[in-house]
């Protein structure tokens, strides 16, 4: 792929290591959806339902490669968000230079986006989020962590995306097993 022909040689050039990233974003909040789940025949388990239009959203980025993966929640999903996200990705890796490859959102595509310079943005082909890992992150923490559960607040809500995230990002080899399957389509 010419992005990333592109970003190794520029990585080679600034005598940095190349990080391939994977980034996305999603919505959680007090909504929730039933999921089919296993009872003893003849039970029917009851699962409760809420509507409360209260979310966050949670900004990630994941390397399949070795399994890392950074995350921030945030109040938005907009231009300002993404380039607050931006930022601490390039903090946490100042040593290397960052090919991340996202979606074709309107604000990673905005005017106003200010790109740190250890980062390069690449885009997937619109409407295949098949192509990008970061969603495999987004269904296992989904399933694992949010399946059949009601919460008081979205501050509970936010408590159960951090020990969530906490859970998956203490084990690199289950986001290696998660993601590689998706970017070895890239």
């Amino acid at each position: 792929m010419e992005a990333v022909k592109k970003a190794w040689a520029e990585a080679k050039k600034r005598n940095k290591v190349l990080r391939t990233m994977f980034q996305d974003e999603a919505r959680f909040g007090r909504i929730n959806h039933p999921k089919a789940c296993w009872a003893p025949k003849p039970m029917r388990p009851e699962v409760p339902s809420q509507i409360v239009r209260e979310y966050v959203y949670v900004f990630g980025a994941v390397s399949p490669k070795d399994g890392r993966h950074d995350s921030l929640v945030l109040p938005y999903a907009d231009t300002e968000a993404m380039m607050i996200f931006l930022k601490e990705i390039s903090s946490r890796y100042p040593e290397e230079y960052i090919l991340m490859f996202i979606d074709q959102a309107s604000y990673h595509k905005s005017k106003g986006l200010k790109i740190p310079p250890n980062i390069e943005l690449a885009y997937l082909p619109p409407r295949s989020p098949e192509l990008n890992p970061q969603e495999q992150v987004w269904d296992e923490l989904k399933e694992k962590f949010f399946g059949n559960k009601l919460f008081k607040s979205l501050e509970t809500v936010i408590d159960r995306i951090v020990e969530g995230l906490r859970y998956l990002e203490s084990s690199p080899l289950t986001l290696t097993n998660l993601t590689q399957r998706s970017w070895m389509k890239i």
